[in-house]
Order: structure tokens, then sequence, then C-alpha cells
């Protein structure tokens, strides 16, 4: 099945990048956005594009902030279906900055700067990846460190549109020691949204640190979605 995966805030494609070659062998077509993160309906305009190059229907795939853009791109009509990874999904007219105020700071919250246009970028240190990302490798946190990008303020503040979650079967991976989206969090978004739900231990970066449990799920959610035995 064609597999749309859209990454997160400060987000790359190597996000997936232990995913993609799992999902390849399982006989799926992938392909990663590299989203602007300069306000959601831009970063969902850019992945609507993507829907758009593929050739059948979409499984579209999200982590953490990339939950609210498949919750909006999600409204194509060749999308089937919708994968969330310690991810956002928000309501219609929320905003994830909204879902984010309800709860108690995340810890990342001790770690984010904010640049002089109002931009978002988190400042890894020893005490950071201590704290939030203990299960990372060095390998894996030297990327994370030469990738990171900005976040405008936008894509936080924006309100989301009718959520595709409504009328789309989700699937829902929480981290169940995420110190960046609250584990409470993500329980709460994925039984409202009536998602198929699992679990992994670990921190927010559950892509790098469980990829096989990831394309397992994904996987799961393709065939289920275009009715392969």
């Amino acid at each position: 099945m064609d597999i749309v995966l859209v990454h997160g805030a400060g987000g790359r494609p190597t996000t997936w990048w232990e995913v993609e070659p799992l999902l390849a062998a399982l006989g799926h077509r992938t392909v990663a956005v590299t989203n602007p993160l300069t306000s959601l309906e831009e970063d969902v305009a850019h992945t609507t594009a993507a829907i758009e190059e593929m050739a059948g229907p979409v499984l579209l795939a999200g982590h953490s902030y990339g939950g609210a853009v498949i919750t909006n791109a999600g409204r194509h009509p060749a999308v089937r279906g919708l994968v969330f990874i310690a991810a956002f999904g928000p309501e219609e007219g929320e905003t994830v900055n909204g879902i984010v105020e309800r709860y108690e700071p995340a810890e990342i919250s001790k770690y984010m700067r904010r640049g002089p246009n109002g931009e978002w970028k988190s400042e890894p240190s020893d005490e950071f990846w201590a704290e939030i990302g203990p299960d990372l490798s060095p390998a894996h946190r030297a990327v994370v460190e030469a990738e990171g990008r900005k976040a405008e303020n936008a894509i936080f503040r924006q309100p989301t549109g009718k959520p595709a979650w409504q009328t789309l079967p989700s699937w829902y991976l929480v981290a169940d020691d995420d110190r960046t989206l609250r584990p409470d969090a993500q329980r709460d978004m994925a039984a409202r949204m009536g998602a198929i739900t699992g679990h992994v231990p670990g921190s927010h970066y559950t892509t790098l640190v469980h990829p096989r449990r990831v394309a397992d799920l994904i996987h799961t959610a393709a065939t289920a979605v275009s009715g392969t035995p």
C-alpha cells in the first residue's frame, strides 16, 4: 500500500529512517515528507501534495505534531486510514497548544527555546538527553541534533478543521514513558478518536527506538484498510 509518513515539530524525514526499510520489506511504497513547519495550514497543503503524487489509496502515519497534520490531510479522498505514533489528534477547532495546556507541563518544556520571531526549537544538552531521550543511541542523537529544525508558532496555534479520524479507521501507539507529549494526553486522544491502541515503553523518539513495533502497527493498519488478507 502507499504510505505517507509525516514527521513532527522540529522533525525530519530521518524520523522514519529505521521504519521505512521495514515497510518496504513488507511490500509497501512509502514517502517521508519534509514539511516546512511554517504553519499547520501550509504543512497540511504540503502533505496533501505528497498524497496526490501517490499511485493509489493512501495510509497516513504521523509522529508527534505530525498527527495534527494527518488529522487534517486525511480528509483527502485517497486516504483510507490514519496511524498516530505518540501524536496529536486534535478535535475540530482545537489547537496543538490547546491540547498541551490542558495537562501539567511535560519535561520537554524546560528545554524549549523561543526565537526572536516566536519560533520554537529544543536545546539538546547532556541533561536533555538524560531526561527526554535516555533510550536513544548516540548515533541517533547525533542525527537529531544535526537535523533539528525550528518550528514556527503558527503550527501550534492554528485550529484544526474537521478531523479525519471522525470518519476514518485510526490506530494509535502510546509511548508510555514519553516526556515530550504526556502519556496521559496520548491515551486521552486515542480514546477520544476510538483508535485501536497499542503501547510501547520508552521516550518520544518511538520511531527510532521501536521501529519494528511502529512498522508492524502501520502494516496492520495498511492490511486492514486495503482489504488484503
